[in-house]
């Protein structure tokens, strides 16, 4: 549930994550993640739209339209999950396109999977050196996302403190952990009116 300040706050917590990123009104951002009741594809979409940049609604699937897309609007900003970036490369490569070179992508917010150190490497591989990669995070029960991502400098994600309070559990008993420790994330959403959560474990 999302009241009309829900989308507002929602709007401004992707935004700040998407220009984290590298993200800026320069950009035509296309948008990977499935439209419907998913809220990847909306968050990126309303966060990307507030700081001006240009949006092409592509959706999932239909990798070959996804890259005459990409060519005709010169798509430099990639929203997808980190693997189906991977797979867009290669599907490219199958039809003759460089992502290096015969792309305009310069930028990549990729979310909705964990992105690994090898993942991150092998995007850097395929779509460029100079590429901007950073993974975001959030969940529908909580907003969608938004909750926290990376900066340009990769060195762990920035929570939205504003909007929300983390903490870190160990599991088993719900004990809280000091700062530094692995555990279970534990959120509770400050400004959230349409589905407002208090301590919510998310499992993660």
């Amino acid at each position: 549930g999302y009241t009309e300040n829900d989308l507002k706050t929602w709007t401004e917590c992707v935004s700040r994550i998407a220009c984290m990123g590298g993200a800026s009104a320069k950009d035509t951002a296309q948008i990977c993640f499935g439209y419907g009741m998913f809220t990847g594809a909306f968050g990126l979409h309303y966060g990307l739209e507030k700081i001006g940049a240009t949006i092409v609604p592509s959706s999932t699937g239909n990798s070959e339209k996804q890259l005459m897309y990409m060519q005709d609007f010169q798509t430099s900003l990639l929203v997808a999950t980190p693997s189906y970036a991977l797979r867009l490369a290669e599907v490219a490569k199958q039809n003759g396109i460089d992502p290096k070179t015969d792309l305009s992508v310069k930028i990549a917010l990729v979310g909705s999977e964990l992105l690994t150190d090898a993942m991150r490497e092998e995007m850097h591989a395929v779509w460029g050196e100079n590429i901007k990669i950073t993974s975001n995070y959030g969940m529908s029960e909580l907003m969608g996302p938004g909750v926290s991502g990376e900066c340009l400098e990769h060195c762990g994600m920035h929570i939205n403190e504003d909007y929300f309070l983390p903490e870190i559990i160990d599991s088993e008993t719900g004990e809280v952990l000091p700062a530094g420790a692995k555990g279970e994330l534990v959120i509770t959403c400050i400004k959230k009116e349409g589905l407002p959560l208090i301590r919510y474990r998310t499992k993660d």
